[in-house]
């Protein structure tokens, strides 16, 4: 869940919001499939990694759609598309003079009889100490690193230490790009600061020339002379699949051209969201390959980099059993829990961790309480007393026309969050929404003024249900199974998905009617121990996951 709140599911919510804005939004993304984490995994299971990536692209793409990712398209970088790009634009870049070869020394484990590249290696970081670092980079501090730095290295598949043995690959002149990396980041104000900052401190520090091949099977063949029994580096041809999901989006909607309007139009702003684990293959590598081309590509607009999300207090592990996976998660609760939950906590200035206690108070205060209760008991009041129609209003006091230019207002800071891709805040404003329905209809009191005063009553629930259709807009990014089923129980036209931004603000007309009121949500009455026992019963059944990704 770390992984998706950092990347697709906060991409998916801007998706999603700019569709309703009403702009052409390509989404994309994709299994990354080439790492050594995969080969290592592979070896462990004792299958190819080819049959392992089959299974888990699949597995991985159907769970998206049940988290209701609303891609243009999820690929893979397998897919030849990709391949042939990646190995086109490497042949561009080397004979542009930025690739050259070099014989290096690299960690060799006799055992396995291989070089260790990546995470092949394990073994204390030079930098900062953390005393599990990967070959390639420190997950503590994040820095880049190479394999034969590592202090105390040793072997990932059979923990044997390593020797070291001389090889030849090929590198990227990244301290070329020094300069121009340098402006382009500067200039990037709308940049999250720690994005800005650690890319600033890196080039501060000094690029270095990056090796991009490696003494893998597993792979895109290098295109290079006397490179055939080496890959491409998974980080380097990862970043182009951006550029090459785009390519194949168009291939497959028969308009093989307009990948480029996305990727050299200047009126276009491409957006990125990752963890700030990433942070450098984005604001650093990326641009330097797409620079080093040559052509005026789009580089990165923005690139939203979160913190860490933690699970109780620890880093998320496979391993260790340490966390809850996005198929397990399926299995407690439905999809709108989480994402909802996930966005609340969004970790987007400091570490934050997941706990089953606020878990529980995001869903029954802010969902079921709030959203959840204002819903029902509007829509239940007009299907009892007004025969299922709005209600028709005669001149409304002042402080219904306070309410509603208040809910307008409030749709308006929901619009300028997204737009500025503070998610958290932005869910928080439309969460207000339901305060502000629930204390509007706690002072006008329908329920009582029904006898007394029905017109009063009649405008209260006019005021109210026009709040639940600005409700159903704004929250159509953030839980859109709950926004559509919403929608349907307005009896709105049309689908949710389908509507613009601008209709939070259009009133529903007095007579339409409203289908029969059903509660959206349910409190969780569960306790965090019975949550805990409920996840590992999750586990233990025989349709778990073994190798969910």
């Amino acid at each position: 869940m770390g992984n998706i709140i950092s990347s697709v599911l906060s991409a998916d919510i801007v998706a999603r919001y700019y569709r309703l804005k009403g702009y052409e939004v390509v989404f994309v993304s994709g299994s990354d499939e080439h790492g050594t984490p995969i080969e290592v995994e592979a070896i462990r299971l004792g299958v190819t990694p080819k049959q392992l990536t089959d299974e888990n692209h699949k597995l991985v793409a159907d769970l998206f759609k049940q988290w209701g990712i609303s891609f243009d398209n999820y690929t893979r970088t397998e897919s030849p598309t990709h391949k042939e790009f990646v190995q086109s634009l490497l042949l561009k870049i080397y004979e542009n003079g930025y690739i050259f070869a070099e014989e290096t020394e690299l960690p060799y484990c006799p055992k396995c009889n291989r070089f260790l590249p990546d995470r092949f290696v394990n073994g204390t970081c030079p930098i900062c100490g953390y005393t599990e670092a990967r070959g390639d980079q420190c997950e503590a501090c994040g820095h880049l690193l190479e394999p034969i730095k590592l202090i105390d290295p040793h072997c990932a598949v059979c923990g044997s230490t390593p020797v070291i043995k001389k090889t030849t690959h090929w590198y990227l002149d990244l301290q070329r790009f020094t300069r121009p990396l340098y402006e382009y980041i500067e200039k990037s104000e709308q940049f999250p600061d720690n994005a800005r900052n650690f890319s600033l401190n890196l080039l501060k520090e000094g690029l270095k020339a990056r090796p991009i091949t490696r003494d893998s099977g597993w792979g895109i063949p290098a295109p290079f002379r006397g490179a055939e029994d080496k890959t491409i580096y998974v980080w380097v041809e990862a970043v182009l699949g951006y550029v090459t999901a785009t390519i194949e989006h168009f291939k497959q909607i028969g308009e093989e051209e307009r990948w480029k309007d996305y990727w050299f139009d200047k009126d276009v702003r491409t957006l990125y969201f990752i963890g700030k684990d990433n942070i450098p293959f984005h604001t650093l590598i990326l641009p330097a390959l797409l620079l080093a081309t040559g052509e005026d590509y789009n580089l990165p607009w923005n690139v939203a980099s979160t913190e860490f999300l933690l699970f109780e207090g620890q880093k998320f592990s496979k391993s260790r059993r340490v966390g809850i996976w996005i198929d397990e998660a399926l299995k407690l609760f439905q999809a709108d829990y989480w994402r909802y939950f996930l966005l609340s906590i969004r970790p987007e200035s400091k570490d934050v961790s997941f706990t089953w206690k606020v878990f529980v108070e995001k869903i029954n205060s802010d969902l079921n309480d709030t959203i959840g209760n204002l819903i029902h008991r509007t829509l239940a009041f007009i299907n009892r007393y007004f025969d299922s129609a709005v209600p028709q209003p005669a001149e409304l006091e002042e402080y219904d026309k306070h309410t509603l230019r208040l809910a307008e207002k409030t749709v308006e800071k929901i619009d300028e969050a997204l737009n500025d891709l503070k998610l958290q805040y932005a869910l928080q404003t439309v969460v207000s929404l339901g305060h502000l329905g629930n204390g509007y209809l706690n002072k006008k009191e329908p329920w009582n003024t029904m006898k007394t005063n029905p017109q009063s009553a009649a405008n209260a629930l006019y005021v109210s249900v026009q709040i639940l259709k600005a409700l159903a807009i704004t929250l159509e990014p953030f839980t859109p199974f709950t926004a559509e089923r919403l929608w349907k129980l307005l009896n709105l036209p049309g689908s949710v998905h389908e509507q613009a931004w601008n209709e939070a603000k259009k009133d529903i007309l007095p007579r339409h009617r409203i289908n029969e009121a059903s509660p959206l949500f349910q409190k969780i009455e569960l306790s965090e121990d019975e949550l805990r026992a409920r996840l590992e019963e999750v586990r233990s059944s025989p349709n778990a996951s073994s190798t969910g990704s």
